[in-house]
């Protein structure tokens, strides 16, 4: 799967068999829409689909998984047609868009009904950044279930970053990352207690449904990889063999200048934008997820949980560049946010309670500030055009990968000042404290803010933000 250059233009493209060239060949089709207008139909349903060579029943948008990829330009209108063919509840979040969270926009709190429809519809602003964000449901105690079972699709948005010249000339390729709990005959496997607490992984790993596939390199030419961990809980450590990686963008758009990285950490609901370079001799070289341990409950039963090993993909070099080039010392002006007129934090917590989730919690419980998620509580309010700094606090054996809607934030460092670089969501390590700085621009209303381990969120540790205009 990879998305084009085109306006308007939505790549549908469909399960490919393991070894196929990512960036050489598209498999799909393409729907035409009008200049400034991108029109979507999203269908999820429950259905066998094709995932690694193996039949599984699984949730998917459009009878695939993951779903169709979407792409947008700043002052865009986007108009998604949503039907719910699932047997439960469900709805969708635009992960990381900077567009209105009221009405039919990206609206948390509305629920689809199993067999009933919706029309989502909202404006990109004409300054919004480009960048690889992402769509999947939000429906709060179905959200690990459904994430895990497949409802993930990537969304473009074309920006500043793709003008550069050496950007633009390199092929794309795009990386889902996604974890399966699959029995033998194909079935989803339903995790249990200690698994939801820890959060679910799967046995199975893919990127774009297929086990290993293959992305073509030219020797002395570039690709560039847009990477999404759209798994429910697992954590990637990416490195890739023999050569660095050279990220050019985050969560929420591009960098100022490339930063070359010999392995990069990505936690659930995290974005990347790398290039890689065809400097080695000719061959393949594997792109894997190095073992990771996030964590455990600390309570005597419960077990740490580690993330990997796992081969991911492979680059094949596959013929010679016609030309070579560099890639620029910089790539777009980020300023930093100003001083914050207010300063919070959000202690997070853990333990054995009245959890809040919808799908049976067992008696777990996952906090923010003492509290689990209530969707009638609004939990913090600030003022619409302010800019604030909120300490995330986590005193637990856990990480805790945090998310805003709505507003991206900048990380503040060592030093107190924000790094240059828009995120959306900022790991917060067990027994750590992470500080982000938020501009709350453009739009009022009610947002959410919560743990990317998606069965935390299910379990509580979400909360309710609400935007004063």
């Amino acid at each position: 799967m990879f998305a084009c250059n085109r306006r308007g233009f939505l790549k549908a493209a469909i399960g490919l068999p393991a070894g196929y060239g990512l960036v050489t060949s598209l498999r799909g089709a393409e729907l035409a829409t009008s200049a400034g207008l991108v029109e979507v139909d999203l269908e999820a349903q429950q259905t066998w689909i094709n995932v690694a060579g193996q039949n599984a029943y699984l949730f998917g948008f459009n009878g695939q998984v993951p779903g169709p990829t979407i792409e947008a330009h700043p002052g865009d209108h986007v108009r998604i047609r949503f039907r719910n063919s699932l047997p439960e509840m469900t709805n969708l979040h635009y992960h990381g868009l900077h567009v209105t969270p009221n009405g039919n926009g990206d609206n948390s709190f509305l629920e689809v009904g199993s067999g009933e429809s919706l029309t989502y519809e909202f404006d990109l602003p004409t300054d919004h950044p480009g960048g690889t964000f992402w769509y999947h449901p939000h429906m709060h105690g179905f959200v690990a279930r459904q994430v895990s079972r497949g409802l993930a699709g990537v969304f473009i948005v074309r920006g500043e970053l793709d003008q550069i010249p050496e950007i633009a000339k390199a092929p794309e390729a795009i990386l889902v990352l996604q974890d399966f709990a699959l029995s033998s005959s194909g079935l989803p496997v339903e995790p249990s207690l200690m698994a939801r607490m820890t959060g679910r992984q799967g046995n199975l790993v893919t990127a774009n449904g297929q086990t290993n596939p293959s992305i073509g390199l030219d020797r002395d030419g570039w690709v560039r990889l847009r990477i999404l961990n759209a798994s429910s809980s697992r954590f990637y450590r990416l490195q890739l063999e023999d050569h660095p990686l050279y990220l050019i963008a985050t969560d929420g758009g591009a960098l100022p200048s490339p930063e070359q990285r010999d392995e990069i950490l990505l936690a659930p609901g995290e974005r990347i934008e790398v290039m890689v370079q065809g400097a080695r001799p000719g061959g393949s070289y594997r792109l894997v997820s190095l073992p990771y341990n996030r964590g455990g409950m600390g309570m005597g039963m419960m077990g740490g949980a580690s993330s990997g090993p796992a081969v991911l993909a492979t680059v094949v070099y596959q013929g010679q560049a016609g030309s070579t080039w560099s890639l620029p010392q910089r790539l777009v002006n980020i300023d930093p946010l100003p001083e914050p007129s207010v300063r919070r934090s959000f202690q997070l917590g853990q333990g054995m309670g009245m959890g809040m989730g919808m799908m049976g919690g067992g008696g777990a419980t996952f906090t923010i500030n003492g509290r689990a998620f209530n969707p009638g509580r609004v939990d913090t309010r600030v003022v619409l055009n302010s800019v604030e700094e909120w300490d995330f606090i986590n005193p637990t054996m856990m990480d805790h990968p945090m998310h805003v809607h709505t507003n991206p934030f900048q990380v503040v460092g060592s030093d107190g000042a924000p790094l240059r670089a828009w995120k959306d969501v900022a790991l917060v390590p067990a027994f750590s404290r992470v500080r982000v700085r938020t501009a709350f621009r453009d739009f009022a209303g009610m947002a959410l803010y919560h743990c990317h381990i998606l069965d935390h969120e299910d379990f509580g540790m979400m909360g309710t933000l609400q935007i004063q205009g």
